[in-house]
């Protein structure tokens, strides 16, 4: 794919296990205090760099308020990206870059995320993301998995339809024992 194409990112943090939330929501579990010497790290400067690759968010309501929730404590980790969120729901807005978005995904792509964007990050929930995939909207799938097994809550590959062939493109271990996963995904006919 082009440097300067469009592409629609699926991007989750899960644990080994594909738990990518636990049943009360809590993310105490995305800490770790393992220690892979093999590993890299990676600088808060090199995350903030990488940051700035991202000209979008898409996320589900679900997802949205539980970002507002952790603001809270956190802060927003989206910045002033452009946020997309989908529901049918009338959400609490209180931030000029955040969006509400209630109809299809073909038309978001081809009418709001196409013309205005070149690196779009889908970042929650699962059915969401696996939308994206099952209607080949999503061209490739980043997975965080952290060094943890949950035993039960969401799984990410709960909402993904039919088999998918991917092609995996870059493995990155992490000093923390985090491993990224990044696969293309092979476009199927629809």
């Amino acid at each position: 794919m082009a440097a300067d194409a469009f592409k629609v990112t699926v991007h989750m943090a899960s644990s080994l296990d594909g738990v990518i939330a636990k049943r009360d929501n809590s993310v105490s579990w995305f800490g770790t205090s393992d220690h892979y010497e093999k590993g890299i790290t990676v600088t808060e400067q090199a995350v903030a760099e990488f940051l700035k690759t991202i000209d979008c968010y898409v996320m589900g309501a679900r997802t949205y308020e539980h970002a507002l929730e952790l603001s809270k404590s956190y802060g927003w980790a989206y910045g002033n990206v452009p946020v997309i969120v989908l529901t049918h729901r009338n959400l609490p807005v209180d931030r000029p870059n955040i969006e509400i978005y209630s109809g299809s995904l073909d038309m978001l792509i081809d009418r709001q995320l196409k013309p205005k964007y070149k690196n779009v990050w889908v970042v929650g929930g699962a059915a969401l993301a696996g939308d994206f995939i099952r209607s080949n909207l999503a061209d490739e799938i980043r997975l965080s998995v952290i060094p943890i097994i949950l035993g039960g809550g969401l799984r990410f590959f709960d909402h993904v339809g039919d088999e998918h062939t991917l092609h995996l493109e870059e493995v990155t271990a992490h000093k923390n024992g985090v491993v990224e996963l990044r696969y293309e995904i092979k476009k199927e006919q629809v």
